[in-house]
């Protein structure tokens, strides 16, 4: 059983999630050259405009057309400024689950846009989509990236060891591996009873499908 998921786009107040756009280019590129992205991805370092062009022509359109998952632009409402990204991967149609993570730029960060984007998204998947879990995994010294997960209501399920390659910068301002544990986060939607009040707070959501 496969499927895909729609054009869509997702609505706060202060946000908007929708499909990355090639006017998204500089920005993205910008956001995931950040220090702490480089430290907890692997994305490609430096990660150019090339990389970024590809992601949002090549890479996001097929990964959306084959079902695997889906890519969308955070965006501010008032400013439409690219201030992060979300992602579903790993999806599996007939379970109705899909691993979520998130990225939020440098000049966006303390405003809370990571838990508003990833509880947005969350509600979306189980109320429009029929998802039943949802799974995030971070790596165990990445605590901005746990009180996110633990701010949107996921329970912690376990660990996994020595399963996460991050980043860290040498003396001679290189690159090295290390390696660490994943932490392995769900959300069901039973779950989301305690986060409602606090979606009520940013204003609920509403969804576009075939967005464009």
């Amino acid at each position: 059983m496969t499927g895909t998921f729609p054009t869509i786009s997702i609505s706060t107040e202060r946000l908007v999630l929708r499909p990355l756009d090639v006017d998204d280019v500089p920005a993205l590129a910008e956001m995931m050259n950040d220090e702490q992205v480089a430290a907890w991805t692997d994305v490609p370092r430096p990660f150019t405009e090339d990389a970024a062009r590809h992601w949002v022509t090549r890479h996001a359109p097929a990964e959306r057309t084959a079902g695997h998952g889906l890519d969308l632009a955070v965006t501010e409402f008032l400013t439409q400024r690219l201030v992060g990204v979300v992602q579903l991967t790993r999806t599996n149609w007939h379970v109705r689950s899909t691993e979520l993570s998130y990225v939020i730029a440098p000049w966006a960060r303390g405003e809370g846009y990571a838990s508003e984007a990833a509880l947005a998204t969350a509600h979306w998947l189980f109320s429009d989509q029929a998802f039943e879990r949802i799974e995030l995994r971070t790596a165990a010294d990445n605590t901005a990236a746990q009180q996110v997960a633990q701010k949107i209501g996921c329970i912690s399920e376990g660990v996994l060891r020595n399963a996460c390659i991050a980043h860290v910068r040498t003396e001679d301002g290189t690159w090295t591996d290390v390696r660490t544990d994943y932490i392995v986060w769900s959300l069901l939607p039973e779950d989301m009873e305690g986060t409602d009040e606090q979606f009520a707070d940013v204003g609920g959501f509403a969804t576009y499908a075939d967005w464009n």
